[in-house]
């Protein structure tokens, strides 16, 4: 479930988010000196006052400018790469490209063409054969894209490129209490959710999925990010969960509860730990107590100041993903990270 967080939006204050482009309070090693930024009556404003309201603004411009390097970056690296397999043949970089690729690319079957234009037939409003040869030259274009593109593939494997550009992380901290695997796995899923969000339901099979073929070496820690105004009995579920944990039972509650989120009143919070066994009396004293709302409070401060958006959102050893994303979202950040040094996570 998206969630829209709009703040700073003041085109005066563009500037601020520019300059703080390369920090942000999670990860950014502490200034010498504060910058004084403005007076108020008498009192300073520091740069570093502004982090709080900022840093997820700023996170997302970071990670436009790693998107804006990494695609210069490939770019850069395929035209060096090309450049130097011309020299080994004494061909023009675009000869060589002619002579290797392109020239090699089968002109596309009929079947192709007649699939595309049937796709497009309304909005092209000509019979086939009018236009058969720009779809041919449509088609082909196409696949000599995605021929170079292999091509580019071969010849980085052939030279053993290592990329170094870094894509930025947020750390962000975990409760041991709340986290499901090995404590002592290289990588750490924090997931930042809502037990009413039908979305974080959907990925909780990936998730399960997950650890199991990564045992030993990934593990999920739980935080709470309940949409109050989407979903007014996640606040309540939220605290149920933290209730159960008193007892040793917060991923069990916190299974029954997404398999059962027509259940999510009093009512049903009492019956679903009914069912878990727990202590009845004790479960139902803390739930009418409240004594948890300040913590879910924090929790979920600090997804939203993390750059946290709508739930589910993720943080895999400090990679960010939003929403119920495929499996294989997932599994190109854990295996990156499980061959790249490791990254201790941050435990409260």
């Amino acid at each position: 479930m998206r969630l829209n967080v709009t703040r700073l939006a003041s085109p005066s204050l563009l500037f601020i988010l520019l300059g703080l482009a390369g920090s942000i309070a999670q990860t950014a090693a502490p200034t010498k000196q504060k910058e004084r930024i403005a007076v108020v009556a008498g009192q300073t404003i520091y740069e570093d006052d502004l982090l709080p309201f900022v840093q997820a603004q700023v996170f997302q411009l970071r990670l436009q400018e790693y998107d804006a390097k990494s695609k210069a970056l490939d770019n850069l690296i395929n035209q060096k790469l090309l450049e130097a397999e011309a020299k080994k043949k004494g061909l023009a970089a675009d000869k060589v490209l002619e002579q290797e690729v392109d020239s090699k690319v089968p002109d596309p079957p009929e079947g192709e063409l007649q699939a595309l234009y049937i796709v497009q037939k309304q909005q092209l409003g000509k019979p086939f054969n009018d236009l058969r040869p720009q779809l041919v030259q449509l088609l082909k274009k196409a696949r000599i894209q995605e021929a170079r593109e292999e091509y580019y593939k071969r010849l980085r494997a052939q030279a053993s490129v290592s990329v170094l550009l870094q894509k930025p992380k947020v750390e962000v901290a975990y409760d041991p209490a709340r986290l499901r695997g090995d404590p002592k796995a290289p990588v750490i899923i924090v997931e930042f959710s809502d037990f009413q969000c039908p979305y974080c339901q959907s990925v909780q099979s990936t998730l399960k999925t997950l650890l199991a073929k990564y045992e030993g070496r990934l593990s999920l820690a739980y935080r709470d990010l309940p949409l109050r105004d989407l979903h007014p009995q996640a606040e309540l579920a939220a605290e149920a969960s933290r209730c159960a944990a008193e007892q040793g039972k917060f991923w069990e509650l916190h299974d029954l509860m997404f398999a059962n989120q027509n259940k999510l009143d009093r009512p049903g919070l009492l019956g679903l730990a009914q069912d878990l066994k727990l202590d009845e009396k004790q479960f139902d004293s803390c739930l009418t107590s409240g004594k948890y709302q300040a913590q879910i409070e924090q929790d979920r401060l600090t997804g939203l100041k993390a750059g946290v958006s709508g739930t589910p959102g993720f943080f895999i050893n400090g990679n960010m993903l939003s929403g119920n994303l495929p499996q294989d979202s997932f599994e190109k950040i854990i295996q990156a990270e499980l061959t790249a040094p490791k990254n201790k996570q941050t435990a409260p």
